[in-house]
């Protein structure tokens, strides 16, 4: 929604008369890149960007420093170094992040029980049922921030608004480190000056569309006719941008959202044609996603083998299981599967993935493990080596499976397509 490099940055700080600004929007600043900084407190400062250092690589977060030169996250790591050749890339820990994420939500959940996670590093807070305890929403974001940043080191940049959508814009126009409160009466007078980028659902090509009808900010947008509006993008897509450009959003917080899938890819340093060891690291990565699930409360039903290969062509192939599973092996035996039928055993791959779909939680009658469970074995083997990770660290057991052999590679690891931990990944 916006430059997110702390340009045209505006704050709010002094109490306002925000009785109507209940939905905070809480967007961790440069994520990632915050928790590294933790462990490398030299480099505060520094244009700093985290991903691997490889011609195939992606930007998984950078830095302030870094965003001022035009770097972003998911750019090509080439495109970055080029943009900003004295970045210093650091390599990316995912438990890290998971494990600040986890603190910094648990403090949303002290805030209210209405909390919607977004992804690892966001979340819409409605705090209109929490003022008499906390006070107003300036005071309930600005005690929020203190906590955050005393208990972790981290910094969160907060929007409060009466919608979700203005909130979250405020959010993006606070970075880094800063809180804005847009009471509703207000909403016009801050949405109307800016550009036409900041309305949500509004992408390049859409934008590209609208300017050419000389429509330039938001304000511009609310003045055109509706009909106009759709004739240009469709009629839904006419109709949502014209309600926004007016202030109107009528999504409420919901205490889940819609978690679709959670998975993890890797992209090779060159592409593999041996099957083996595509078979090896979709083992690794089947454990991964397993372990995120298990985490979680979750459990998945579909299985989802994603490959890439040197021509960019890319193809998914699923299964449906039976019962659904939070077992990283259960996930391997069946994505395997997958790959050994796709008729691409034989092709080099690129990329690789695995995902899983139709996510279930603790309580949901659809999540339940069977009576039956074929997989007990399994189960034991990995939820004893969940509590030796819990206990010595993450990387103090691996599956004997994984160590016969390496895989030269460009961990993606990635951010999950849905954070299920309470909530995933979100932009920064």
């Amino acid at each position: 929604m916006s430059k997110q490099d702390g340009s045209g940055r505006l704050v709010t700080t002094t109490p306002t008369a925000d009785a109507t600004a209940n939905i905070l929007h809480v967007d961790m600043d440069a994520f990632f890149a915050s928790v590294e900084l933790l462990e490398r407190p030299d480099l505060r400062g520094l244009p700093v960007v985290v991903g691997h250092r490889s011609q195939r690589s992606v930007v998984t977060a950078a830095t302030y420093e870094a965003r001022k030169f035009g770097v972003n996250s998911a750019m090509p790591m080439a495109v970055a170094l080029r943009r900003c050749p004295q970045a210093i890339v650091l390599e990316p820990h995912f438990e890290r992040y998971q494990h600040y994420s986890s603190l910094v939500m648990s403090m949303f959940d002290d805030v209210t029980p209405l909390v919607e996670r977004l992804g690892i590093d966001e979340a819409f807070l409605d705090v209109s049922g929490s003022r008499r305890l906390y006070g107003s929403p300036f005071e309930i974001a600005t005690a929020l921030r203190r906590r955050v940043h005393a208990e972790t080191g981290l910094h969160c940049s907060v929007g409060a608004a009466s919608t979700k959508f203005v909130a979250k814009l405020a959010s993006s126009v606070a970075k880094p480190d800063g809180l804005l409160i847009v009471p509703e009466a207000s909403t016009l007078a801050f949405l109307h000056p800016r550009p036409i980028g900041n309305l949500w659902g509004v992408g390049g090509r859409t934008e590209e569309t609208l300017r050419g009808y000389g429509l330039n900010t938001i304000g511009d947008v609310a003045n055109t006719p509706l009909d106009t509006l759709q004739r240009a993008v469709g009629a839904a897509g006419g109709a949502k941008i014209h309600a926004l450009a007016w202030g109107r959003d009528p999504r409420e917080v919901t205490t889940r959202a819609d978690e679709k899938s959670v998975g993890h890819e890797v992209t090779f340093e060159t592409d593999v044609r041996d099957a083996d060891r595509i078979r090896r690291e979709l083992f690794r990565l089947s454990d991964q996603v397993g372990r995120r699930l298990r985490a979680a409360g979750a459990t998945g039903r579909t299985v989802v083998l994603k490959l890439r290969f040197g021509d960019f062509e890319t193809i998914t192939r699923s299964k449906t299981l039976g019962e659904p599973t939070d077992l990283g092996r259960r996930i391997f035996e069946e994505v395997r599967g997958v790959y050994e039928t796709s008729g691409k055993v034989l092709t080099p791959i690129r990329l690789v993935g695995v995902r899983m779909e139709q996510l279930t939680f603790a309580g949901e009658s659809s999540g339940a493990v069977g009576l039956w469970d074929d997989d007990a074995d399994w189960r034991e083997a990995e939820t004893t080596m969940d509590a030796l990770r819990a206990r010595f660290g993450p990387g103090s057991v691996t599956s004997a499976s994984l160590l016969g052999g390496s895989t030269k590679r460009v961990s993606r690891n990635a951010r999950p397509d849905a954070d299920v931990s309470g909530r995933p990944l979100g932009a920064e």
